[in-house]
């Protein structure tokens, strides 16, 4: 599984409306083949940034990022953002998606 995580530093004036604006890319991108998820959430610590936790299953993340939507949503991007958005993605290997978190487990 690629795992990938982005956080996007939003100029305040978009910020609330930021969902909205990547909308069109968020749901093809969850459309995609090999998608296993893609999340949005705002940083209680950085309100005007936005966190993006996605994963695909290996080999899916090339199309994703050679897509049609992914570039538009770059160009859509660009101007809504104060500096270059900070990137972690990795390979996990054998995963397939969510575990359980062993140390708070609710039956």
């Amino acid at each position: 599984m690629i795992f990938i995580v982005v956080k996007f530093p939003v100029k305040p004036e978009y910020a609330a409306q930021w969902p909205e604006l990547v909308a069109e890319f968020t749901h093809a991108t969850r459309a995609e083949p090999g998608n296993l998820w893609f999340e949005w959430s705002r940083s209680l610590d950085e309100p005007d940034s936005y966190v993006l936790v996605e994963a695909f299953q290996d080999g899916a993340a090339e199309a994703h990022v050679t897509s049609e939507h992914f570039r538009a949503a770059l160009e859509t991007m660009r101007p809504l953002v104060t500096r270059t958005p900070e990137i972690v993605s990795t390979t996990i290997e054998g995963a397939t998606g969510w575990s359980r978190m062993g140390e708070l487990q609710i039956d």
